[in-house]
């Protein structure tokens, strides 16, 4: 078995001490560029890979991101959005020599204990917060620890460009449920429900508020709202309330796949014709969106690019203590099957 090189080797191979090695290997100042670029190809024709507990220590950098989620487990896994989000952080963070410290909690308060413990045994250099709510405690924490964000959106209140702010990386979901609701309204549909997710979360209540503005513009009621968790679960639910009513909707907009495929179940349960007797829309387009029968119209989001985004953000404000906010392509419809025209 070969012998897996040192810094020695590399020090030795190069004609430099092992302290230059360090410095050009953590690009640090004090090396020359040829003398730089030496070492680098040296170590790299060696095939050193240097000691991430080593590294840690000369650097004081854990060489880490943290994602923390209060979500419960089981309604996490079962959400297509946070797979591709972790998947696109992880395409950048692979390439940097660095990890993802993933922690899944059940409440705010546990939340917050997580962040403390991270900070206090610094294992992690920066952190990216998710799903942000109404009057966002993390925000104040995470200042008051000295913790490195980046926020997926802009929290209440905040500005594009605000000096004290963490960076944001956006993508405006608004256009996307806007789209969707019009879609169907061109359809012909007058009663149309909204199936949201937790009304604590910006992200809900934003997307609730662009629906409801779309309707009330065509001159249409916008009352048939129900809050979820998000689960598969509550969205078979709210559908099972929604057709049970003395008039029900002929279109229903899901604030996740998930929901909307429950949705298209409980349909054919009941021996629905989809579209015909009712239009469904999603939310994400997932992969599995475009599989089901009929295929989800659904407005898309591309999560991965978000996390590849997010990375790279947290990346530039760890290394360099500043980050602009990112804007990214806004979410539009998709439409497939599962929506058409109202049954006269």
């Amino acid at each position: 078995m070969k012998r897996k090189a040192t810094i020695n080797d590399v020090a030795k191979a190069a004609g430099v001490s092992k302290g230059l090695v360090s410095f050009a290997l953590n690009d640090r100042p004090g090396v020359s560029p040829e003398t730089r670029d030496r070492i680098l190809t040296v170590a790299r024709d060696l095939d050193y890979r240097p000691s991430l507990s080593a590294r840690s220590l000369s650097t004081r950098t854990s060489y880490a991101f943290g994602l923390v989620i209060a979500r419960d487990p089981e309604i996490l896994g079962a959400d297509p959005f946070f797979p591709s989000f972790i998947a696109g952080v992880e395409r950048v963070l692979l390439h940097e020599g660095r990890a993802l410290v993933l922690s899944v909690v059940a409440d705010e308060q546990h939340e917050a204990t997580v962040y403390r413990t991270l900070t206090a045994d610094a294992r992690v250099d920066g952190v990216f917060i998710t799903d942000l709510r109404h009057d966002d405690s993390r925000i104040p924490l995470l200042r008051e620890l000295g913790m490195p964000a980046v926020t997926l959106g802009r929290p209440e209140g905040a500005q594009h460009g605000d000096a004290d702010a963490f960076p944001a990386v956006c993508l405006d979901d608004t256009p996307g449920i806007v789209a969707a609701a019009q879609h169907l309204i061109d359809l012909g549909h007058r009663r149309i429900a909204h199936v949201i997710g937790p009304r604590r979360m910006l992200h809900a209540t934003r997307r609730n508020g662009a629906f409801a503005a779309t309707l009330e513009a065509a001159g249409l009621p916008a009352d048939l709202v129900i809050e979820t968790d998000f689960t598969a679960a509550q969205g078979a639910s709210a559908t099972e309330a929604l057709l049970d009513l003395a008039d029900p909707p002929t279109a229903i907009v899901y604030g996740n796949d998930p929901m909307a495929i429950a949705g298209i179940g409980v349909a054919h349960e009941r021996g629905l014709n989809l579209p015909g007797d009712l239009s469904i829309t999603g939310f994400d387009d997932s992969e599995l969106a475009r599989y089901v029968y009929p295929a989800l119209t659904s407005v898309r989001t591309d999560p991965l690019a978000w996390g590849e985004a997010a990375a790279r953000t947290l990346l530039r404000l760890t290394t360099t203590g500043v980050a602009d906010d990112v804007d990214l392509e806004p979410a539009r419809v998709i439409t497939r099957s599962s929506t058409g025209p109202v049954r006269a």
